[in-house]
């Protein structure tokens, strides 16, 4: 049984005629004969009974047609639906972003992507880098904004942007009123810091290493956010990725390039390899990109 049989049923079933059916559908007489005949063939039965004269319904026929209708119209509102999901009338796609992306440049992003397509909704997910990666790689999400991970185990990475870690200190500290600060210097004070397993607690910690360099933690915090109200309070400082500059210095505290060693990390949109992303997730990445490649991310 198929849709073409179906409606083919259905115009002769309403019109009890042949010759009309075929105007309304524009098919030939025996194009027409064939579907009927097929879905009759399908169905094990006749449905009409055709004379010379007239056309009328088997009790068979009459029991179909309201199940043609339903199932026609069910089809004609799947093509709708999945047309409009095409041309990006409707739809929904779900992101993963590391908070320290998803409070600073992904509004920014947000906001183009819905002057463009207003029925898309979007749902974000702002949690740690390493559940970004976790949620991408089990399809809980479409797309992920975090670190390139150094493993890609079944993940496609696309880099939008490098991000350098710059330090942050109170607005009324000595350093300051340097632009720039080292970090032999940096951890002569208090250094407060995200817990583990937190990615930039890692990556500095093990950056450091690398230079011979420890990193000691006076204060720790699950959240960004509370790590710079500390630094901003007086209590130390810190080091975070660049693209949380503006937060920290609408907390309160002062940022400044960070050298010897320079710390820095692609930042990119993470999506299942090998995986076809809906037409909404397609259209959002472009978007990002389009977005990040013109603002000034990290200098």
């Amino acid at each position: 049984m198929t849709v073409k049989q179906l409606r083919a049923f259905l115009a002769v079933a309403q019109t009890l005629s042949f010759t009309q059916a075929c105007e309304h559908l524009h098919l030939s007489q025996p194009a027409l004969s064939l579907a009927v005949k097929g879905l009759e063939e399908s169905l094990g039965g006749r449905l009409l009974i055709r004379t010379t004269r007239s056309v009328r319904l088997t009790p068979e026929g009459e029991s179909l047609v309201p199940l043609a209708k339903r199932l026609l119209a069910d089809w004609d509102n799947a093509e709708e639906v999945m047309r409009q999901h095409f041309t990006l009338q409707l739809g929904r796609v779900a992101l993963a972003a590391m908070p320290s992306f998803a409070c600073n440049q992904l509004p920014t992003a947000l906001m183009a992507f819905r002057r463009r397509h207003p029925r898309i909704k979007v749902t974000v997910h702002d949690v740690i880098n390493e559940q970004v990666i976790d949620m991408v790689r089990h399809q809980r999400v479409e797309l992920g904004i975090a670190f390139e991970p150094d493993a890609s185990d079944g993940l496609a990475f696309t880099p939008l942007f490098e991000d350098r870690f710059v330090a942050v200190v109170p607005a009324d500290s000595p350093l300051a009123e340097a632009t720039t600060v080292c970090w032999a210097e940096l951890l002569r004070h208090e250094f407060i810091t995200l817990q583990r397993p937190s990615m930039v607690r890692l990556l500095l910690e093990h950056e450091l290493a690398v230079q011979g360099i420890e990193l000691p933690v006076a204060f720790e915090s699950h959240q960004l956010v509370t790590v710079g109200r500390m630094v901003a309070s007086g209590l130390g400082v810190s080091a975070v990725p660049a693209l949380c500059r503006q937060q920290m210095h609408e907390l309160g505290g002062h940022c400044l390039a960070l050298t010897d060693p320079v710390i820095a990390r692609p930042v990119g949109v993470l999506s299942p390899a090998g995986r076809e992303l809906s037409v909404a997730a397609q259209a959002l990445q472009e978007i990002l990109a389009a977005t990040l490649s013109s603002a000034d991310t990290c200098r």
